[in-house]
């Protein structure tokens, strides 16, 4: 079986002026399907650059990422648009909802770029957010709901359709410590019903310990990868 993400030999150098600023370097990472796994590391570490390469937003300078076995690094701009709506789903901390939208509106997107029926995506939506515990909410507008709620409908949207492998770039970083619990017991419960691949991307001890692989990252190298 495929890895759900090998990284090898990853490099990523930026053109500042005239210096060059290295991102990463040397970065070698395996990840297994169904494993939840925290990048860990303080701004400026390049956890968040690493995350964009992953997820085909940037490419590298050097090196090869695969994901689910697919080359992403091979990818060009409408293949990867393909990929991503196909496999990956996203939670970001300020949410990104559209706010003209109500929640079943804002879930039920996704769907619609992979040409899934009317019909079948608002069952789906309504599901999953009663999933996350917002079957009230359904009709709400994101200015109509807390921030813990609003991040509640950026989880449902992510899981929704069950994609194989979701990415988290600081989930609670807008919450709440009782919140940030919350929320990190609902991420990791719905991957592991569905054996989803998470991959988290903090700065915060408290959330990765939720993971069972950290990687430390410093300096946009590995500083150790430790397994809970």
């Amino acid at each position: 079986m495929d890895y759900a993400v090998q990284v090898k030999d990853l490099r990523k150098v930026y053109r500042v002026g005239e210096e060059k600023v290295v991102a990463l370097d040397n970065i070698s990472l395996t990840i297994e399907p169904g494993e939840i796994c925290c990048i860990l590391g303080t701004s400026g570490s390049g956890k968040t650059t690493l995350l964009n390469l992953l997820a085909g937003l940037e490419k590298p300078t050097r090196g090869e990422i695969y994901l689910l076995g697919k080359p992403v690094h091979k990818m060009d701009e409408r293949q990867l648009a393909h990929f991503r709506q196909r496999y990956l789903g996203f939670i970001f901390q300020a949410y990104h909802l559209l706010p003209a939208l109500t929640a079943l509106e804002n879930v039920s997107l996704p769907l619609a770029f992979r040409g899934v029926d009317r019909r079948t995506r608002q069952r789906e939506a309504r599901r999953i957010l009663t999933d996350v515990g917002l079957s009230k909410h359904l009709l709400h507008r994101p200015t109509q709901m807390s921030g813990g709620q609003q991040q509640r409908v950026g989880i449902a949207r992510a899981f929704v359709g069950n994609p194989p492998l979701v990415f988290a770039d600081e989930p609670t970083g807008n919450l709440d410590s009782v919140t940030t619990r919350e929320i990190m017991n609902l991420i990791t419960g719905l991957a592991a019903k569905h054996r989803q691949t998470l991959l988290i991307v903090t700065h915060d001890q408290d959330v990765a310990a939720y993971a069972s692989k950290i990687v430390h990252i410093l300096d946009g190298r590995i500083e150790r990868i430790e397994s809970n």
